[in-house]
């Protein structure tokens, strides 16, 4: 149950990062440099949170060796 839940977070991370990029590529077209710039540094944060939930979940979800 932790893995899917961890999984599911991951998705929702790569979801917002895929539309803090369209917003970046939407205000790079329409010449607002500025809110293009913030929009992609958003989205990479948000990428790096969703490879952070990712592999957190698969490093702590692991089965136990005895």
């Amino acid at each position: 149950m932790n893995r899917i839940l961890g999984i599911a977070i991951c998705v929702i991370y790569a979801a917002l990062a895929a539309l803090a990029f369209t917003s970046s590529a939407r205000n790079w077209s329409l010449e607002n440099s500025d809110l293009g710039l913030w929009w992609a540094v958003i989205g990479t944060l948000l990428g790096i949170a969703s490879l952070g939930a990712f592999f957190g979940t698969m490093f702590h979800t692991r089965p136990a060796e005895d």
